[in-house]
Protein backbone atom coordinates (compact mmCIF):
# COMPACT_ATOMS: atom_id res chain seq x y z
CA UNK A 1 0.00 0.00 0.00
CA UNK A 2 1.24 3.50 -0.87
CA UNK A 3 0.12 6.16 1.65
CA UNK A 4 1.41 9.09 -0.41
CA UNK A 5 -0.97 11.83 -1.54
CA UNK A 6 0.64 11.43 -4.97
CA UNK A 7 0.46 7.69 -5.77
CA UNK A 8 3.33 8.03 -8.27
CA UNK A 9 5.69 9.01 -5.42
CA UNK A 10 7.02 6.96 -2.50
CA UNK A 11 5.44 7.97 0.81
CA UNK A 12 8.52 9.10 2.73
CA UNK A 13 11.15 10.08 0.15
CA UNK A 14 8.63 11.55 -2.35
CA UNK A 15 10.38 10.34 -5.51
CA UNK A 16 9.01 7.97 -8.13
CA UNK A 17 10.17 5.68 -10.91
CA UNK A 18 12.55 7.49 -13.24
CA UNK A 19 13.49 10.10 -10.62
CA UNK A 20 16.59 8.24 -9.39
CA UNK A 21 19.41 6.25 -10.92
CA UNK A 22 20.54 2.68 -10.27
CA UNK A 23 23.43 4.00 -8.18
CA UNK A 24 22.65 5.97 -5.01
CA UNK A 25 24.93 7.53 -2.40
CA UNK A 26 23.35 7.59 1.07
CA UNK A 27 24.61 10.27 3.50
CA UNK A 28 22.84 10.81 6.79
CA UNK A 29 22.82 14.61 6.85
CA UNK A 30 20.43 16.22 4.31
CA UNK A 31 22.81 19.19 4.04
CA UNK A 32 25.50 16.91 2.59
CA UNK A 33 23.36 16.04 -0.43
CA UNK A 34 24.02 19.26 -2.32
CA UNK A 35 27.76 18.88 -1.65
CA UNK A 36 27.72 15.34 -3.03
CA UNK A 37 25.54 16.28 -5.99
CA UNK A 38 28.17 18.88 -6.98
CA UNK A 39 30.31 15.92 -8.13
CA UNK A 40 27.56 14.83 -10.55
CA UNK A 41 26.97 16.19 -14.04
CA UNK A 42 23.72 18.13 -14.51
CA UNK A 43 22.46 17.44 -10.97
CA UNK A 44 18.90 18.45 -10.10
CA UNK A 45 16.98 18.51 -6.82
CA UNK A 46 14.25 15.88 -7.09
CA UNK A 47 12.66 15.93 -3.63
CA UNK A 48 12.98 17.37 -0.13
CA UNK A 49 10.74 15.49 2.30
CA UNK A 50 11.33 14.97 6.03
CA UNK A 51 14.97 13.88 6.44
CA UNK A 52 15.11 12.70 2.83
CA UNK A 53 16.68 15.06 0.28
CA UNK A 54 17.31 13.62 -3.19
CA UNK A 55 19.38 14.94 -6.09
CA UNK A 56 19.84 13.13 -9.39
CA UNK A 57 22.52 13.70 -12.03
CA UNK A 58 25.01 11.70 -14.10
CA UNK A 59 28.42 10.05 -13.75
CA UNK A 60 30.10 8.47 -16.81
CA UNK A 61 26.84 9.11 -18.65
CA UNK A 62 24.85 6.96 -16.20
CA UNK A 63 22.03 8.33 -14.04
CA UNK A 64 23.03 8.47 -10.36
CA UNK A 65 21.45 9.90 -7.23
CA UNK A 66 22.11 10.95 -3.66
CA UNK A 67 19.46 10.59 -0.94
CA UNK A 68 19.94 11.52 2.72
CA UNK A 69 18.65 9.06 5.32
CA UNK A 70 18.75 10.92 8.63
CA UNK A 71 20.24 9.15 11.65
CA UNK A 72 20.04 5.43 12.35
CA UNK A 73 18.73 2.21 10.90
CA UNK A 74 14.95 2.83 10.82
CA UNK A 75 15.08 5.86 8.52
CA UNK A 76 17.95 4.39 6.46
CA UNK A 77 15.99 1.19 5.82
CA UNK A 78 12.93 3.20 4.74
CA UNK A 79 15.05 5.13 2.25
CA UNK A 80 16.53 1.94 0.79
CA UNK A 81 13.16 0.18 0.51
CA UNK A 82 11.59 3.14 -1.29
CA UNK A 83 14.60 3.79 -3.54
CA UNK A 84 14.57 0.14 -4.62
CA UNK A 85 10.88 0.58 -5.47
CA UNK A 86 11.99 3.41 -7.77
CA UNK A 87 14.61 1.33 -9.57
CA UNK A 88 17.83 1.77 -7.53
CA UNK A 89 19.95 -1.34 -6.99
CA UNK A 90 23.42 -0.19 -5.88
CA UNK A 91 24.02 1.84 -2.71
CA UNK A 92 27.00 3.40 -0.96
CA UNK A 93 26.47 4.68 2.55
CA UNK A 94 28.86 7.57 3.24
CA UNK A 95 28.97 9.07 6.71
CA UNK A 96 30.94 9.54 9.90
CA UNK A 97 32.08 7.22 12.65
CA UNK A 98 34.11 7.02 15.82
CA UNK A 99 37.34 5.05 15.63
CA UNK A 100 37.72 2.11 18.02
CA UNK A 101 41.22 0.63 17.59
CA UNK A 102 44.03 2.99 18.58
CA UNK A 103 45.60 2.91 15.11
CA UNK A 104 42.41 4.43 13.65
CA UNK A 105 43.19 8.14 13.53
CA UNK A 106 40.93 11.18 13.23
CA UNK A 107 40.53 12.00 9.54
CA UNK A 108 41.11 8.41 8.39
CA UNK A 109 38.55 6.60 6.25
CA UNK A 110 37.02 3.27 7.31
CA UNK A 111 35.43 0.96 4.74
CA UNK A 112 33.07 -1.58 6.33
CA UNK A 113 33.20 -5.16 5.08
CA UNK A 114 30.67 -6.17 7.71
CA UNK A 115 28.74 -4.74 10.64
CA UNK A 116 27.87 -5.80 14.18
CA UNK A 117 24.09 -5.92 14.50
CA UNK A 118 23.76 -4.20 17.86
CA UNK A 119 20.78 -2.18 16.62
CA UNK A 120 17.11 -2.99 16.28
CA UNK A 121 16.15 -2.49 12.64
CA UNK A 122 17.98 -5.47 11.17
CA UNK A 123 16.35 -7.78 13.74
CA UNK A 124 12.98 -7.05 12.15
CA UNK A 125 14.33 -8.37 8.84
CA UNK A 126 16.49 -11.36 9.83
CA UNK A 127 17.35 -13.42 12.92
CA UNK A 128 20.46 -12.22 14.73
CA UNK A 129 22.49 -15.20 13.47
CA UNK A 130 22.35 -13.82 9.91
CA UNK A 131 25.46 -11.72 9.17
CA UNK A 132 25.39 -8.11 7.97
CA UNK A 133 28.02 -7.94 5.22
CA UNK A 134 28.84 -5.54 2.39
CA UNK A 135 28.33 -6.56 -1.23
CA UNK A 136 31.70 -7.73 -2.56
CA UNK A 137 31.52 -5.78 -5.83
CA UNK A 138 30.79 -2.50 -4.05
CA UNK A 139 33.40 -3.30 -1.37
CA UNK A 140 36.12 -3.94 -3.98
CA UNK A 141 35.16 -0.75 -5.86
CA UNK A 142 35.49 1.26 -2.63
CA UNK A 143 38.87 -0.29 -1.80
CA UNK A 144 40.17 0.43 -5.30
CA UNK A 145 38.92 4.04 -5.12
CA UNK A 146 40.53 4.44 -1.68
CA UNK A 147 43.86 3.16 -3.06
CA UNK A 148 43.62 5.62 -5.95
CA UNK A 149 42.89 8.48 -3.54
CA UNK A 150 46.14 8.10 -1.61
CA UNK A 151 44.23 8.67 1.64
CA UNK A 152 44.73 6.66 4.83
CA UNK A 153 42.03 4.00 4.94
CA UNK A 154 41.16 0.81 6.81
CA UNK A 155 38.89 -2.11 5.91
CA UNK A 156 37.08 -4.09 8.58
CA UNK A 157 34.03 -4.51 10.78
CA UNK A 158 31.98 -1.61 12.11
CA UNK A 159 29.83 -1.68 15.24
CA UNK A 160 26.27 -0.41 14.78
CA UNK A 161 24.11 0.79 17.63
CA UNK A 162 20.91 2.80 18.11
CA UNK A 163 22.05 5.05 20.99
CA UNK A 164 24.75 7.61 20.25
CA UNK A 165 25.03 8.53 23.93
CA UNK A 166 24.94 4.88 24.94
CA UNK A 167 28.29 4.64 23.15
CA UNK A 168 29.76 7.82 24.58
CA UNK A 169 28.28 7.67 28.12
CA UNK A 170 27.56 3.98 28.77
CA UNK A 171 28.21 4.28 32.49
CA UNK A 172 25.32 6.77 32.74
CA UNK A 173 22.81 4.36 31.21
CA UNK A 174 20.67 1.98 33.29
CA UNK A 175 21.83 -0.81 30.94
CA UNK A 176 25.41 0.46 31.04
CA UNK A 177 26.73 -2.84 32.42
CA UNK A 178 25.77 -4.55 29.14
CA UNK A 179 26.99 -1.71 26.93
CA UNK A 180 30.40 -1.68 28.62
CA UNK A 181 30.81 -5.45 28.43
CA UNK A 182 29.86 -5.60 24.77
CA UNK A 183 32.08 -2.62 23.87
CA UNK A 184 35.04 -4.46 25.38
CA UNK A 185 34.13 -7.56 23.36
CA UNK A 186 33.98 -5.55 20.10
CA UNK A 187 37.38 -4.00 20.88
CA UNK A 188 38.90 -7.41 21.55
CA UNK A 189 37.42 -8.74 18.30
CA UNK A 190 39.08 -5.92 16.34
CA UNK A 191 36.07 -3.82 15.37
CA UNK A 192 37.37 -0.67 13.70
CA UNK A 193 34.63 1.92 14.10
CA UNK A 194 31.25 2.69 15.64
CA UNK A 195 28.36 4.06 13.57
CA UNK A 196 24.60 3.64 13.23
CA UNK A 197 23.43 2.53 9.76
CA UNK A 198 25.46 -0.17 8.03
CA UNK A 199 24.06 -3.20 9.85
CA UNK A 200 20.53 -2.26 8.85
CA UNK A 201 21.47 -1.32 5.29
CA UNK A 202 23.54 -4.47 4.67
CA UNK A 203 20.72 -6.66 6.01
CA UNK A 204 17.96 -4.90 4.07
CA UNK A 205 20.07 -4.96 0.89
CA UNK A 206 20.55 -8.72 1.24
CA UNK A 207 16.81 -9.22 1.68
CA UNK A 208 15.98 -7.03 -1.33
CA UNK A 209 18.79 -8.61 -3.44
CA UNK A 210 20.51 -5.29 -4.08
CA UNK A 211 24.11 -4.17 -3.48
CA UNK A 212 25.35 -2.01 -0.62
CA UNK A 213 28.69 -0.84 0.75
CA UNK A 214 29.66 1.69 3.43
CA UNK A 215 32.51 4.02 4.27
CA UNK A 216 33.04 6.69 6.90
CA UNK A 217 35.14 9.60 7.99
CA UNK A 218 36.66 9.00 11.43
CA UNK A 219 35.61 12.10 13.38
CA UNK A 220 37.55 11.11 16.51
CA UNK A 221 38.48 8.05 18.57
CA UNK A 222 37.32 7.74 22.18
CA UNK A 223 39.79 4.89 22.82
CA UNK A 224 42.69 7.16 21.89
CA UNK A 225 41.18 9.81 24.14
CA UNK A 226 41.05 7.37 27.07
CA UNK A 227 44.75 6.56 26.60
CA UNK A 228 45.80 10.23 26.38
CA UNK A 229 46.79 9.90 22.72
CA UNK A 230 46.45 12.65 20.11
CA UNK A 231 42.76 12.82 19.18
CA UNK A 232 41.68 15.92 17.24
CA UNK A 233 38.09 16.24 16.03
CA UNK A 234 37.85 16.24 12.22
CA UNK A 235 34.72 17.31 10.34
CA UNK A 236 35.81 17.35 6.67
CA UNK A 237 33.54 14.75 5.05
CA UNK A 238 34.91 15.36 1.55
CA UNK A 239 37.49 12.48 1.53
CA UNK A 240 34.96 9.62 1.89
CA UNK A 241 32.58 11.42 -0.49
CA UNK A 242 35.28 11.54 -3.18
CA UNK A 243 36.03 7.85 -2.64
CA UNK A 244 32.32 6.97 -2.92
CA UNK A 245 31.94 8.96 -6.16
CA UNK A 246 35.04 7.34 -7.66
CA UNK A 247 33.81 3.89 -6.59
CA UNK A 248 30.57 4.48 -8.48
CA UNK A 249 32.58 5.59 -11.51
CA UNK A 250 34.57 2.33 -11.24
CA UNK A 251 31.38 0.26 -11.01
CA UNK A 252 29.85 2.00 -14.02
CA UNK A 253 32.98 1.57 -16.11
CA UNK A 254 33.27 -2.11 -15.19
CA UNK A 255 29.62 -2.79 -15.95
CA UNK A 256 29.77 -0.96 -19.27
CA UNK A 257 32.88 -2.95 -20.20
Amino acid sequence: MNYSEDPSKQYHIQVGKGDVGRYVILPGDPKRCKKIAAYFDDAKLMADSREYVTYTGFLEGEKVSVTSTGIGGPSASIAMEELVNCGADTFIRVGTCGGMQTDIMSGDVVIANGAIRMEGTSREYAPIEFPAVANHEVLFALIEAAKQSGLRYHVGVSQCKDSFYGQHKPEAMPAGYELLQKWEAWLRMGALASEMESAALFTVAQFLRVRCGSLFLVVANQEREKKGLDNPVVHDSDPPIRIAVEAIRNLIRDEKA
